[in-house]
């Protein structure tokens, strides 16, 4: 049998980040029946519940980009792969001599938070006002964030137009070597606005899916995976068979073994549902 993994915004989700009742139904009876499913997203589990909850996915899923791997229900985190806080209080330092202000979520005992200052742009209010309209419980208002980098910091996000990110990008880069994982992507949601965000360079998408499938006994398994962004090409490289959507990067595209349809045409579900039952 087959272990299919997903992204979620731009390949799974409709065009309003949303799992389209045609896509939600035919998961549904494809897991009743047995189907290896899971799904691999930036978003956090929480948010992923949101939209997923009422799938019956046997299998953790990989939230934060693959910082986490847990259960869907329970919300509880099987694996962390966290900064320390050293070398996140280095990286805000950084960040903030480039005159922006990042958001960041870290993870400890007490629990996961997202703390954040003030929106300095549209793209940074866009991302505030979503959090706030789906009741994110780690949303924490700061005064001072860099008192609150404590505890390992599992993402940061900084918000702002392309050219200062990719300057940015380039000095994490040096200042940090491969100690970090960066990704610079367009937000699906409100282009001109992308995301710079940084994690532990154990957090990939492929890392955790080699993680879950040793975890769970499916190491011999073929893997299947779908993604459409940068943050998806690790996976598609290391799948068995990578598929890209219609509307992918281009580097994403290079990289897959075959392309299909367009995320708001349910193209995932009807790859696997004549992929799986053939």
């Amino acid at each position: 049998m087959t272990l299919y993994v997903s992204d979620l915004d731009g390949t799974l989700l409709d065009r309003d980040g949303r799992l389209s009742e045609r896509s939600r139904a035919g998961l549904t009876t494809l897991l009743q029946q047995g189907l290896l499913f899971t799904v691999a997203s930036a978003r956090h589990v929480s948010s992923i519940r949101s939209i997923l909850g009422d799938l019956p996915l046997r299998l953790p899923v990989i939230s934060g980009n693959g910082a986490y791997l847990g259960q869907i229900d329970s919300e509880r985190h099987e694996l962390v792969h966290a900064m320390e806080p050293a070398l996140a209080q280095s990286l805000f330092a950084l960040i903030r001599r480039h005159d922006l202000m990042p958001f960041f979520a870290t993870h400890s005992a007490s629990g996961d938070q997202l703390f954040y200052h003030s929106a300095q742009n549209i793209g940074q209010q866009n991302f505030i006002n979503e959090r706030q309209r789906n009741a994110d419980p780690r949303l924490r208002h700061a005064a001072r964030p860099q008192d609150k980098l404590v505890d390992p910091v599992v993402t940061f996000v900084i918000i702002a137009r392309e050219g200062p990110l990719q300057v940015l990008q380039a000095e994490i880069e040096a200042l940090c070597g491969g100690t970090v994982e960066t990704h610079l992507a367009d937000d699906l949601y409100a282009p001109g606005w992308p995301w710079l965000t940084v994690h532990d360079q154990r957090a990939s998408k492929d890392q955790a899916i080699k993680t879950l499938a040793e975890r769970y006994g499916l190491a011999e398994r073929e893997i299947v995976v779908f993604g459409d962004h940068v943050n998806d090409v690790s996976m598609l490289r290391a799948a068995h068979r990578g598929i890209a959507m219609e509307n992918a990067i281009a580097s994403v595209k290079q990289v897959a073994h075959s392309v299909i349809g367009p995320h708001y045409e349910d193209s995932v579900l009807r790859f696997i549902e004549t992929d799986w039952r053939r």
